[in-house]
């Protein structure tokens, strides 16, 4: 009898409590995963809950493990964030899988949401910047700043910076040939010089070098700074020219040093050498380092491949090419792609368009901080125009270009690790 009542208790125990499994998975493969780019919010916001997530690395598309909590079933939910249960041993299974030397795949602990700050003017549309567009689109949090916050010290309050499409050279990005007429660049370098004025410069190429010094010392000091478009070449552009003045009368009021070709220190910057600064001022162009107007590129077969690195050996370039894809669809900018020969020895490239072997995607450290640039404006609208209707991320949810921004920005919630080459 007593038998028998023991097993009664134990039948409706097992009917009755659920069996808790003790993992959740977000698959990143192509076929599994509704919306990629909400997944790297969902765990973004784990992190902000103070549990601890896995990136693993080469696994399903760069898959996430995340601890099994209703809460965290409800959010993916909420989000349309495709997800699996798995129980503890078949987590294992897939950890052991992993760690397999055999296998090119690696596990990477991420432990803290890193505090986010986009470099960006004061009342920028959010769809005019790619990072601030994906960011709010994977609902991951950031705070803008400009050249206020940044000569006052306050990136010491984040771990991650992007860099707006800016123009560190005070040359106004450019656009003098086609929009000096135009009502708006009359207002925005009106804006840039009133600025730099308040904030004690005489130029806005002064001021604006000020501003890139600062954020090279964050970099330096730990800081991770992803930039995209002009603000990849004329960040290093700006570094390398300090204290010569490489702008024309219309941008400066004054002429330019004569011969400023041959005092460009290319020491002094992050990613590029030997480049030619374009001296017209009727050129959208900054130097040759762009790849824009050099490249030749038919629209149809305009991709780049990532890279493969060994994820348990090179573990920083693996986490920011995991993709679900190796081959990645191109899109243009001011600065589109970057020239192989501009491109400093240490410096890595991870995404290259092979018909014409320029470099995409490249990664460097600084310091004790990291760096990634990617050329383009926009990885879902081709050729962006100025004044064109904004990306609308509903209509790519797995969107490989975007994906790609996101691995920067879990980036640095990583559990740091000696890197072994």
């Amino acid at each position: 009898m007593k038998n028998r009542f023991s097993v009664c208790v134990l039948l409706f125990l097992v009917c009755v409590l659920p069996i808790r499994a003790n993992f959740i998975l977000l698959p990143m493969d192509d076929v599994s995963q509704k919306n990629h780019l909400k997944a790297y919010g969902i765990t973004y916001w784990v992190l902000t809950k103070e549990y601890k997530a896995s990136w693993l690395l080469n696994y399903r598309g760069g898959s996430f493990l995340l601890p099994d909590a209703a809460e965290i079933r409800k959010e993916c939910q909420i989000r349309g964030v495709s997800f699996e249960i798995l129980s503890d041993g078949e987590a294992n299974q897939i950890l052991d899988e992993i760690a397999s030397p055999s296998q090119n795949m690696e596990t990477v602990v991420l432990e803290k949401a890193p505090k986010i700050a986009v470099y960006t003017p004061k009342g920028k549309q959010p769809w005019d910047d790619a990072v601030t567009m994906v960011l709010t689109y994977a609902e991951i949090p950031f705070t803008p700043i400009y050249d206020e916050e940044v000569l006052t010290d306050q990136l010491l309050l984040y771990d991650w910076l992007h860099l707006h499409h800016e123009d560190f050279t005070g040359q106004y990005g450019k656009f003098y040939g086609a929009y000096r007429n135009a009502p708006w660049y009359i207002e925005q370098k009106r804006e840039a010089e009133a600025l730099a004025a308040k904030l004690g410069y005489s130029k806005v190429s002064e001021e604006k070098l000020a501003v890139a010094k600062k954020i090279r010392d964050f970099v330096i000091g730990g800081g991770f700074m992803f930039a995209m478009c002009s603000a990849t070449d004329s960040f290093d552009i700006a570094l390398a020219a300090e204290g010569v003045d490489i702008c024309e009368p219309m941008f400066d009021g004054d002429d330019s040093d004569p011969n400023y070709q041959a005092q460009i220190d290319y020491t002094k910057s992050f990613a590029f050498k030997d480049f030619i600064l374009e001296r017209r001022p009727e050129k959208y162009e900054f130097s040759d380092i762009d790849m824009t107007e050099k490249r030749r590129v038919p629209f149809e077969k305009d991709y780049f491949t990532l890279m493969e690195y060994s994820a348990k050996w090179d573990v920083i370039p693996s986490m920011l090419c995991q993709n679900h894809t190796q081959l990645v669809k191109g899109f243009m900018g001011q600065t589109t792609a970057f020239d192989r020969s501009t491109i400093k020895s240490n410096v890595l490239v991870l995404g290259e368009c092979q018909i014409n072997e320029e470099a995409r995607y490249i990664h460097g450290q600084k310091g004790k901080g990291f760096f990634t640039f990617f050329g383009g404006h926009d990885p879902e609208d081709y050729r962006h125009q100025v004044g064109d209707e904004p990306t609308v991320l509903d209509l790519h949810p797995n969107s490989p270009g975007f994906r790609l921004i996101l691995n920067n920005v879990l980036f640095p919630a990583a559990k740091k690790k000696k890197q072994k080459t």
